[in-house]
């Protein structure tokens, strides 16, 4: 006997550190950045033969939702759920959960992410799969951790207990401690222990022991959602979660629940390559190169100019560079982009401008 799979696909964010490209109108998991599939439409083809299309629920804001009909078009409609507004992953993937209890019982649900480039597909599926029968059989959460291979700031961390486990090929961990962003001193220090991953945000589950942790650490969640999912799949649907999630805090699913639970939970080490693409400095070593070291998409003519990212979204247009480096130049319709690599954390800071 086998557990019945439903995977929620997090679809929601902004992507704001892609701008030009990402807009707030049509996010990085909506593009085309590696490939000729969007971000979105390879999170959904990970999938392949782990879980039926019609088990696949997406999260996403409710502007989005156009395009992830236009995208994956063999996910029903109704499983395209559409948060009003934003309220952070704790809501959502408590929406989700009630979701899935409401239309599958207490199967497992997988929580993935939508803009992550995430291969081979054969050992992420392996993973996944494994979790599946460990959160089903041990009743246990089960998270994925990244093995860090630099001292990351910008991600949370996973503390494993003394002792990795392996089974069937898989090594996995007790979890001793969700950590959040750290320090770069604090993250060097991680490192040197051995004993510390990047938490992938990825998640398995059976929906009760999610929505029993809930109800207990996000109770008002808990108590406006349920009354809100009597609604579902009604004309009334959208309206009453509007009402809901006006009266939810923003907060993530990781500060709310997770840090609270660690005794319950064990993490994957993922054999799979992950990286998050947070933004162009990411980008750079999946496009081309020139004999200066350019990372390129489009047509570059370059004079003694070096180390630059540049991109453009039509590939056949030509962008002209004399003399400079470390720059990332990107086009996009009518907008350009240029600054220093070494500034493109502001690229954020400039999108709020706008």
């Amino acid at each position: 006997m086998n557990p019945e799979i439903v995977a929620c696909i997090m679809a929601g964010g902004t992507g704001t550190r892609f701008w030009p490209m990402s807009t707030e109108h049509r996010p990085k998991q909506f593009l085309k950045l590696f490939g000729e599939r969007t971000l979105l439409q390879q999170s959904f083809d990970r999938l392949e033969n782990v879980v039926a299309p019609d088990h696949i629920l997406i999260l996403t804001n409710q502007t989005f939702v156009p395009l992830v009909h236009e995208q994956l078009p063999k996910v029903p409609e109704e499983n395209i759920i559409a948060e009003p507004m934003r309220k952070d992953t704790a809501a959502a993937i408590a929406l989700a959960a009630l979701v899935c209890q409401k239309k599958f019982g207490n199967p497992v649900m997988v929580v993935l992410t939508s803009d992550h480039i995430i291969h081979p597909q054969e050992l992420f599926q392996k993973a996944v799969r494994f979790a599946i029968q460990h959160a089903w059989q041990q009743d246990k959460i089960v998270t994925f951790g990244i093995v860090p291979d630099y001292p990351a700031t910008g991600f949370g961390y996973l503390q494993a207990g003394e002792k990795s486990i392996s089974l069937e090929g898989i090594d996995y961990f007790p979890l001793l401690k969700f950590h959040e962003k750290p320090s770069l001193a604090t993250a060097e220090s991680y490192l040197k222990t051995g004993t510390f991953y990047w938490n992938s945000g990825m998640f398995v589950w059976q929906v009760n022991a999610i929505l029993e942790q809930i109800q207990h650490f996000l109770p008002q969640h808990d108590a406006v959602l349920k009354k809100a999912i009597a609604s579902y799949g009604t004309q009334d649907w959208q309206r009453i979660l509007t009402h809901a999630f006006a009266d939810l805090t923003a907060v993530s699913i990781d500060i709310a629940v997770m840090q609270k639970i660690p005794h319950l939970c064990v993490g994957v080490v993922a054999q799979f390559y992950w990286s998050d693409v947070g933004g162009w400095l990411a980008l750079e070593q999946y496009l081309q190169h020139d004999s200066c070291q350019n990372a390129v998409q489009g047509q570059l003519v370059a004079l003694n100019s070096s180390g630059n990212i540049v991109f453009a979204e039509n590939p056949q247009e030509t962008i002209a560079l004399i003399g400079v480096e470390n720059l990332i130049v990107v086009r996009s319709g009518s907008n350009t982009l240029i600054v220093p690599k070494d500034q493109a954390e502001k690229i954020k800071e400039l999108v709020a401008k706008l």
